[in-house]
């Protein structure tokens, strides 16, 4: 942005970070769903508040020490000005500490504390530059630079951006992204502190003097006096007011739709025969209740030729719950149809004979279930299914071709009604199957599924349309749905006039704020609750029968449109989870928590060319081929589309998602491997290359990279996806100044978390030096040997700079900061034969560093022989060989008391072999393996008090043991030893609570 040299302190980001506490609010954040903003509307990957805030707020602020040395140039700090900065980062990581806890999300008096924060940063900066050139362009003390995100996807970083007082920019190239930012940055600031326009619909204001007024309700409880507009006003900040718009026309819809298609989901009665075949169906004897969801087998014709006329079931399970004491489960009952006229059902049932039964139907029973009934009708994970009238097996490959040749249908297998504060199963009845079959859609989404694209399976079974993955009765349902969200934007709008808002006529896609603009802003959050209702009305959607989560499964689950075999199909007009109700007031809650002030501002438009410049970039980029966003998000299109293509036009104009430019790994649309490799290489280079030219010069540019568990391989921490974007980001003039682990995705429990992968990588990039020259690779590997050791004891060690040291399990991920930024500092390092070094062995040297040993020589055969044989057994041969290289015997090593050799064989002893008595003082060979070893048994047995005996005997050694304890988890990660790697790291975890009880 400038040819002239800026004075950029260092942010908090390049330096120092709370990790722990950012770590633990971002798992904890995971599990929250009242009032969260993800459930304004689903999206994929999407990163924690927590992190967001955390992040945004680290790349504004200035760094104490930084900034006091570019405040005083050539000076050397003394003890006092030390003691300030040491000062000045706890209270920084203080209100970190505060600002990432769920609680404190719309805390006004902690967000404040932040925003001021980052206001004196700014000042502070403005004040170094004020003699620059273009200083009231850069640098206007009085106007912050906005923040810019270019994928802006689920909008966690621009809406926290808003939140911390900035102006906030978002662009994507997918129409659903754009809308679910709009939703939650752009539209509530238009509409901040409006009065519900349904208000006067609800509400009389009685005549009289101030404050003897009160507002009542037909409707609702009595509100507070209410003397004026401006006392409404203060009755309904922020969006509330909107929000309560949302619920009302949101039930309108509701009651609407009822009207309309109530018919097609009746309730069930409990008829006497009923209760006769299942006496815990007394309580509800004669009683009509309401359907929760009906539960559905797929079916195809049967393989073999005697029942071939058969539409045989295909169901994964048969049990229905699992909740102890109340367990239900379907019994498919075999049966020969009626031979004449007047033949009962139970005569027929009778009738078996030679050629066997060839007919079935399904009843629900009660009780324990039969251990058969837990399997269904599949006959394993490679086998597919069984024929339940022969047992002929299935295959996939059958499936798929019934399917494709459309003769995959399905049948009612059993329904799930409201009971008394439990789920009641009952047999399916072919009234209630006639009236789901009568159900005529005059609609339906015919946009196609991609057939190879990633993690979609469903066109392989012959479901080539959205509209396939729907029943009649469900296309009916959210058509009927999509059709009244246009019907309430008119009674809105009609309201909203009738309340005073100006007839402009103006929309709100041009920026109208009237009556018009209003009316199009609620109709969009009806959409959402629509789109939402979407994900749980779907053949796609599976019942659980966890004894603590009897409901039907969001399509969703996980980032995949997946084949499903038995399906549940629910009831909109139900108390049940997934209904429009259900997901009017989950977006009632999200509300309250949406900032609702400043400026945002959302664009349609691909990262490549998508520019706002002077901005600070924060992004979490597409990450290579993980998700295909656009081929999942093409599911809710479809009725974001319907509802919404006269509010957004432009938007909304093309039948499907952009898909040719997205920018990620898809082999299928790309050609092939190579091509998309290619693809995402020369597209992430541009989108970055523009990023660097644009971004304000007074912060780092931060970037998120999610990994996985697969992207640790044996030389380290890489995949292609990862090289291929850190080779992006390297190729675009960038050079990284800090890496930081950050754990910000939901795991299972607490030792999941403490032992798996940080799942993203917050990259901290600065433009790089227009002088950076070329070094050769004995040079770069000279730096890499003098900064890694400072940096890994930094990271490693409790220090007040750090707040607390990076686990082990994010070390392989936490040193690439320090290594990359001696590689990206440098134009090239040059290979010896002139070609420059790619990035996966600038990689596989930094790890390689994890790997080198500076042990005694009997800990150092340990480690070898470990990291070759783990705890088996090995030939004496080689330990020989192993040990005199190591400049030790094996005899030696089995003097020590960690090696067991006998009969020409050796394995090193597990902790739990080693001798309890064991006396530190008195042990003449103690070697640094013998001493962790030692820790780790006692601290098993005996927590940390035991381990601090242990620890306080043998203090010399224990820094030593502590890095040796390092290594070994990187090694057993690495080698996918999560039990033994899980003792290394809860050790060095609890090391500052051991080191503390032996002092």
């Amino acid at each position: 942005m400038t040819d002239h040299p800026v004075i950029s302190p260092k942010k908090l980001i390049e330096v120092a970070l709370p990790l722990d506490a950012i770590n633990v609010a971002c798992t904890r954040e995971k599990s929250i769903r009242h009032g969260h903003p993800s459930t304004l509307h689903l999206w994929w990957a999407r990163r924690p508040l927590a992190a967001a805030r955390a992040v945004i707020f680290s790349q504004l602020v200035n760094d104490p020490e930084d900034l006091w040395r570019c405040q005083n140039p050539g000076q050397e700090p003394n003890a006092q000005v030390k003691g300030h900065w040491t000062k000045a980062r706890a209270r920084l990581f203080k209100i970190i500490e505060d600002l990432v806890l769920w609680e404190n999300t719309t805390n006004e008096v902690v967000l404040e504390k932040a925003r001021e924060e980052i206001r004196e940063s700014w000042l502070e900066v403005c004040e170094l530059n004020k003699n620059h050139p273009q200083a009231k362009e850069l640098f206007d003390p009085k106007k912050m630079p906005g923040l810019h995100d270019p994928f802006a996807g689920g909008g966690a970083i621009p809406l926290e951006a808003q939140r911390l007082g900035l102006e906030a920019y978002a662009s994507d190239l997918n129409p659903v992204a754009v809308l679910i930012n709009k939703a939650m940055i752009e539209i509530p600031p238009k509409f901040a502190g409006q009065v519900p326009v349904s208000f006067t619909q609800r509400h009389q204001v009685t005549e009289g003097k101030k404050g003897n007024q009160k507002s009542k309700s037909a409707k609702g409880p009595m509100l507070p006096e209410l003397s004026d507009a401006a006392s409404l006003r203060e009755h309904y900040p922020g969006a509330k007011g909107m929000a309560e718009d949302v619920r009302y026309y949101g039930k309108w819809m509701r009651d609407e739709a009822f009207q309309r298609i109530g018919h097609l989901y009746p309730p069930i009665e409990i008829t006497p025969e009923m209760v006769d075949e299942r006496p815990d169906l007394e309580p509800y004897r004669g009683k009509k209740l309401t359907v929760i969801a009906w539960l559905w087998a797929r079916t195809v014709k049967s393989p073999n030729p005697a029942f071939s006329h058969v539409d045989v079931p295909l169901a994964s399970t048969f049990i229905l719950s699992s909740k102890p004491g109340k367990e239900a489960w379907v019994e498919p009952v075999l049966y020969n149809p009626p031979r004449k006229r007047g033949t009962s059902t139970d005569e027929a049932e009778s009738l078996a004979n030679a050629s066997g039964y060839n007919a079935y139907r399904f009843t629900v029973k009660v009780g324990k279930p039969p251990a058969e009934a837990k399997a269904g009708t599949s006959a394993g994970t490679r086998k597919a299914f069984r024929c339940l009238m022969s047992d002929s097996p299935m295959d996939f490959e059958y499936l798929r071709a019934e399917g494709c040749a459309h003769r995959m249908g399905a049948k009612l297998m059993a329904i799930v009604a409201e009971g008394d504060r439990r789920r009641v199963y009952l047999s399916p009845t072919s009234e209630q199957e006639r009236i789901a079959e009568s159900a005529q859609p005059t609609w339906k989404p015919e946009t196609p599924i991609p057939e190879k694209a990633l993690s979609i399976r469903v066109p392989l079974y012959g479901m080539k349309t959205h509209g396939d993955l729907f029943t009649s009765r469900q296309l009916v349902a959210l058509s009927t749905f999509s059709d009244l969200v246009g019907e309430a934007r008119e009674r809105i709008r009609a309201d909203a006039l009738a309340a005073g808002l100006a007839d402009d006529n103006q929309p709100l896609d041009t920026g109208g704020t009237g009556a018009q603009a209003y009316a199009e802003a609620v109709s969009v959050y009806l959409a959402f609750a629509l789109s939402r209702m979407s994900n749980y009305s779907s053949t796609l959607c599976v019942w659980s029968s966890h004894p603590k989560d009897e409901l039907a499964k969001q399509v969703f689950m996980r980032q995949a449109l997946p084949m499903t075999w038995d399906f549940a199909e629910t009831n909109p007009f139900s108390s049940a989870g997934g209904t429009l109700d259900t997901n009017l007031i989950y977006l009632g809650k999200c509300f309250a928590n949406l900032p609702a002030h400043g400026l945002g501002k959302v664009r349609h438009a691909d990262a490549r060319s998508a520019v706002f410049p002077g901005r600070v970039i924060s992004t979490d980029p597409p990450y290579y081929d993980n998700v295909g966003y656009a081929d999942l998000s093409d599911y809710f299109y479809v009725w974001l589309r319907r509802s919404l293509r006269y509010v957004y036009s432009e938007l909304l104009a093309t039948i499907a998602v952009p898909k040719a430019e997205e920018l990620i790994a898809a082999p299928y649309r790309q050609g092939g491997k190579e091509q998309a490799e290619a693809f995402f290489l020369d597209g992430m280079t541009r989108v970055m290359s523009n990023l660097a030219a644009v971004a304000h010069v007074s912060a780092p540019i931060t970037i998120y990279y999610a990994f996985k568990q697969a992207d640790t391989e044996s030389d380290g921490t890489n995949s292609t996806g990862w090289e291929t974007f850190l080779e992006a980001v390297l190729n675009s003039n960038l050079s990284l100044t800090g890496t930081w682990p950050m754990r910000t995705e939901l795991t299972g429990n607490l030792k999941k978390t403490t032992n798996s992968l940080a799942s993203s990588i917050i990259l901290v990039c600065r433009p790089r030096e227009k002088t950076a020259g070329t070094i050769s690779r004995r040079q770069f590997i000279r730096e890499l040997n003098a900064t890694l050791p400072l940096a890994l004891d930094a990271m490693t060690r409790e220090s007040e700079e750090l707040h607390s040291p990076v686990a082990p399990v994010d070390l392989s991920q936490a040193i690439i900061g320090p290594g990359m930024a001696v590689f990206s500092q440098y134009a090239a390092v040059l290979e010896a034969d002139g070609t420059p070094m790619t990035v996966r062995t600038a990689l596989q040297l930094i790890n390689r560093f994890l790997a080198e040993d500076d042990f005694d020589a009997d800990t150092q055969f340990c480690l070898h022989w470990f990291e070759q044989y783990g705890w088996e057994t090995g030939k004496f041969g080689e330990a020989d060989t192993l040990a005199r290289a190591k400049g030790t015997s094996v005899e030696g090593v089995k003097q020590s008391g960690v090696l067991h050799a006998s009969g020409g064989n050796v394995r090193l002893l597990k902790w739990a072999e080693y001798p309890s008595d064991w006396d530190p003082q008195a042990d003449q060979r103690l070697p640094i393996w013998e001493v962790l070893h030692q820790l780790i048994r006692v601290f098993n047995t005996d927590g940390e008090t035991g381990a601090a005996a242990v620890f306080a005997a043998v203090q010399s050694k224990a820094e030593a043991a502590r890095q040796l304890a390092y290594r070994l988890y990187t090694l057993c990660e690495r080698k996918n030893w999560s039990e033994t790697a899980r003792a290394y790291n809860e050790v060095v975890t609890s090391w500052s609570g051991i080191e503390s009880a032996a002092a």
